[in-house]
């Protein structure tokens, strides 16, 4: 089969010039797309499924290292980067491909000869990542490329809506509500489900922006118009843009007292 490959840059200068450079080192390599953000290219690796991605790292948005970690299961990543002689060697460590900006012709060719070794040797792409593991080789390239990590933030939550990928941005979500080992999503005009369960969602997101009120939900605290009493006694957060109320259980009244 032909290999594919797709080009991530938010530079098009970038993006040309790495595509004049492959067509020349690469001609069998079909290119089969572009994206100049990270969201965009989430969205085309998953619908497409490119062989090998050439992945800029710092672009607005959505970094090279936060797509790499939603991907690199699906693709085989070469990161592209504008950083000093001095991050490569977090690069070489991690037993991945990479790219100094600008990229010369001559390690494009070393870069291209490695990639049709792993093509040829890896009939999986985990395969072609051996050590050390993604999460850690990132925490190694964000503490070396000086990218602050800290302490992880869910940013975007990765759903498939009507059989297709969508990004949902954390801040548009209105809440989260555990359904067995899936967690609902809702947004103002939407709903989806994702496969994680909701104590995990607990250590990623902003507890300050989100607060559980129920062991089974989440709330946006921006989305919250209000809290009442039933009469059955229970106290129910209404929403600013949903209809639904929500159940707030004993262990969290406490959060509404000012309220």
């Amino acid at each position: 089969m032909t290999p594919t490959a797709l080009i991530v840059d938010d530079e098009r200068l970038m993006r040309d010039q790495i595509r004049g450079g492959l067509v020349k080192a690469w001609p069998e390599l079909r290119i089969i797309g572009e994206a100049a953000n990270g969201i965009d290219a989430v969205a085309a690796i998953e619908a497409q499924q490119p062989d090998f991605v050439f992945l800029d790292i710092r672009m607005p948005g959505m970094t090279g290292l936060e797509v790499a970690a939603l991907v690199a299961d699906r693709t085989h990543i070469v990161f592209v980067t504008a950083y000093d002689q001095h991050a490569v060697e977090a690069f070489e460590r991690g037993a991945v491909d990479y790219l100094l900006k600008p990229v010369e012709d001559e390690r494009l060719e070393v870069t291209v000869a490695r990639l049709k070794q792993r093509l040829g040797s890896a009939s999986k792409v985990g395969a072609a990542h051996p050590e050390p593991a993604l999460a850690e080789l990132i925490g190694q390239l964000a503490q070396k490329l000086r990218i602050p990590k800290g302490k992880p933030q869910l940013r975007w939550i990765k759903a498939t809506v009507g059989g297709k990928l969508r990004l949902i941005p954390v801040e548009e979500v209105v809440y989260f509500q555990a359904d067995d080992k899936y967690t609902r999503v809702f947004t103002a005009q939407s709903e989806a489900l994702i496969r994680r369960p909701i104590k995990d969602l607990l250590e990623e997101i902003d507890p300050e922006k989100f607060w559980q009120i129920h062991r089974s939900t989440i709330v946006n605290v921006g989305e919250i118009a209000g809290a009442a009493r039933d009469i059955r006694d229970r106290l129910m957060v209404a929403l600013k843009n949903r209809q639904e109320k929500l159940e707030v259980s004993r262990s969290f009244t406490h959060l509404f007292k000012q309220m």
